[in-house]
């Protein structure tokens, strides 16, 4: 067998593993390391003896090997393993933070996901525990007492009750769970008919969905191609959808047959690139005058006639130049008034009659995107706004001060997903004062 060397004693040495917790300071990192290097030391005198005797306990200068001195360790690198919590959010040790799974920690060192305010996370945030903590109240409260309410129904018979009477809606007791090839991205009641709904999804396809016929289904494939941002309904014509989508068209079609028809088309000429193609985000229905409302991706407006079924107007520039403008609802009852929502933060009021860059009556400034702004259904008086930014904000005068809202509500939609926005409606069979 050949001798062994010292060349070959140290190359045969095992690296050493250092595992870092997060208990390990700097002094315990020292003391291991001298330990270390003590073993190392006497492992070494042990070998040198060894090596240095025979079989018969004397030295044989065969077997030695005079190598020079070397001044620098021969010890292998550590390796070390850590075990320390990172931060994946700040990038600290000590915490973590970030998406584990589908659940998201909040970084200590940051403002809380929900609230957005800074101080605490999402586990301790006050509006996580309940509703009524989420709620600011508004500057005007009621002050009015039972009785006050008994004497005015006394002089006016007409004022609504208390408490509307409870209606038992429509129930389902089973139904299709896969309606849809993609993601579902728009719905819209019947205005007439109760039990039918209507939805659109990513890939453009249209379905219908009839709660007295459960088990029959109903998809349009070929009336778009792209996905479907907004369904709207003519009141005038029951029988008839109008559908805005990301492919730059909006169609008018017959739900009996699902035959469409184009109003607009805003790329004829197809796919030239994307800095050039425009997709229809926000719709309404304009029914005193007969219009449809579309707003594109670069912040324009048009007005399409139903009757002639022609551009009667536009584009007019809403918003600020090249942001989507992803919502708008006509007043329910002064139709001459108009409210937008877009990507540049604001919710803006318009008088349609006199649409000009910078003309809006009044701006509502959010914290981020805004997915949705509503008049209130009955009174038209109150609008309803969802943000981003975990917000949903009620202002209850459009004829006062809108500088700020009259109230908020924090709610989770901030999913940093591709997920379909959540917006916030009014419910219109909840019958209220000034509603």
């Amino acid at each position: 067998m050949a001798p062994l060397t010292r060349a070959k004693a140290s190359s045969s040495r095992v690296a050493p593993i250092l595992i870092q917790r997060d208990s390990d300071d700097s002094d315990h990192y020292h003391s291991s390391s001298s330990d270390y290097d003590d073993e190392e030391q006497v492992g070494a005198g042990d070998s040198s003896d060894d090596e240095d005797m025979g079989t018969n306990g004397l030295p044989t200068s065969e077997e030695l090997h005079h190598e020079p001195p070397n001044t620098t360790s021969n010890a292998p690198p550590r390796i070390t393993i850590s075990l320390k919590k990172v931060c994946k959010v700040c990038k600290g040790t000590g915490h973590e933070a970030g998406f584990r799974g589908a659940t998201y920690i909040d970084c200590p060192r940051k403002p809380c996901y929900l609230c957005k305010m800074p101080g605490h996370t999402t586990m301790s945030c006050p509006h996580r525990v309940a509703m009524e903590h989420g709620v600011v109240p508004a500057p005007r409260r009621n002050t009015s007492t039972t009785l006050d309410y008994i004497f005015q129904r006394q002089l006016n018979p007409n004022i609504p009750m208390i408490k509307p009477t409870f209606v038992i809606p429509d129930q389902l007791t089973c139904g299709i769970i896969r309606f849809h090839s993609r993601r579902v991205t728009c719905l819209e009641f019947h205005p007439t008919k109760n039990s039918v709904l209507l939805s659109g999804d990513k890939k453009g396809q249209v379905g219908i969905w009839d709660y007295s016929k459960l088990h029959e289904k109903t998809v349009y494939n070929s009336i778009h191609t792209c996905i479907v941002n907004n369904i709207k309904f003519n009141t005038d014509n029951d029988g008839t959808m109008y559908a805005s989508s990301s492919d730059g068209t909006v169609s008018c079609t017959d739900l009996e047959t699902g035959v469409p028809f184009v109003l607009l088309d805003l790329n004829p000429n197809g796919w030239i690139g994307p800095a050039a193609w425009r997709m229809v985000y926000g719709m309404d229905i304009n029914t005193e005058k007969g219009l449809v409302l579309v707003a594109d991706n670069f912040g324009r407006l048009y007005f399409l006639d139903t009757r002639s079924r022609t551009r009667a107007g536009g584009p007019f520039l809403i918003h600020k130049k090249g942001t989507k403008v992803v919502g708008l609802h006509c007043n329910p009852v002064e139709p001459g008034l108009l409210l937008s929502c877009g990507n540049d933060h604001f919710a803006r009021i318009w008088d349609i009659r006199r649409l000009e860059a910078g003309s809006s009556l009044d701006n509502l400034r959010h914290g981020r995107v805004v997915n949705s702004a509503y008049f209130s259904p009955r009174t038209g008086s109150k609008i309803l706004t969802t943000s981003i930014d975990n917000r949903i904000r009620v202002w209850d005068s459009i004829f006062t001060n809108m500088e700020s809202p009259s109230r908020e509500i924090v709610h989770s939609q901030d999913f940093n997903r591709h997920l379909t926005p959540f917006r916030a409606e009014w419910d219109p069979k909840v019958i209220l004062q000034n509603h």
